[in-house]
């Protein structure tokens, strides 16, 4: 950023996800920690003074509806049978039919009518809402689900990159309560998992040292599966203390 260059990886984490690099950087001890001789903590929101010294304040009223509700969600998409076919053609459908570049600092791989011929080749199978909305209109029909943010809870599965991504996104959203050891696992997934997200999309990204998972061949998609099932696991046990965290704050 100091530099004003762009970075098609690292900056999605900070653009698409509203967290500053100044709130990654703070420190949480989490739910049920108090801390000695801290009260710098007490000017960020979210902190109180007790006899036992500064810790996270009680769940207010008027976010215990959202924790209910990210409580069922992550439950239904952990309780889900996770798919692995997909293949990451949802970036392609961004990109179909259309001369736009989402991406202007990025070359692409294949010219528009070689995009159109691989999507309209493969079957496209997308459950996760925020990936579909930036479909171009000729690609929506294409997609066998039509997902809406409100059947997010419904739709989204654990083997899904987004899905996985996003447990970054609610472990931020669940600060300060949310230790940092586990927000930076989360961070430390959905950066790996963007990695991938663009090296299986339609861009070239050789220019940043990130070589192409072409999924426009059967090899491709292969390892494009292979990867997408080393993340599922990786996520499984974010998600799953991500639900204990919202199990202990409804309780507490």
């Amino acid at each position: 950023m100091s530099r004003g260059e762009r970075h098609p990886v690292d900056d999605f984490l900070f653009e698409y996800y509203p967290n500053r690099p100044s709130l990654l950087r703070r420190w949480h001890p989490g739910l049920g920690f108090a801390l000695e001789d801290a009260d710098s903590y007490l000017g960020f929101s979210g902190y109180i003074n007790t006899p036992l010294g500064v810790t996270a304040e009680p769940l207010r009223e008027n976010r215990r509806t959202f924790v209910e509700w990210l409580q069922r969600f992550l439950t239904l998409t952990a309780n889900r049978s996770p798919f692995f076919g997909c293949h990451g053609i949802h970036e392609w459908a961004m990109v179909y039919k259309t001369e736009e570049n989402r991406y202007e600092d990025l070359p692409m791989r294949l010219n528009p009518q070689e995009i159109a011929a691989v999507v309209d080749a493969l079957p496209v199978r997308c459950s996760h809402y925020d990936a579909f909305r930036f479909f171009t209109p000729p690609a929506r029909p294409l997609n066998r689900l039509q997902p809406v943010r409100e059947t997010s809870p419904d739709l989204d599965q654990p083997g899904c990159l987004h899905a996985n991504m996003d447990l970054y996104k609610w472990a931020f959203k669940l600060a300060p309560w949310c230790p940092s050891e586990l927000m930076a696992d989360a961070f430390e997934l959905a950066r790996d998992i963007r990695v991938l997200d663009m090296q299986a999309s339609p861009y070239d990204l050789s220019a940043y040292g990130y070589e192409a998972v072409p999924i426009e061949t059967t090899s491709g998609r292969a390892e494009y599966e292979r990867l997408q099932r080393r993340f599922a696991e990786r996520a499984m046990p974010i998600r799953q203390k991500l639900l204990t965290l919202c199990g202990s704050l409804l309780l507490a």
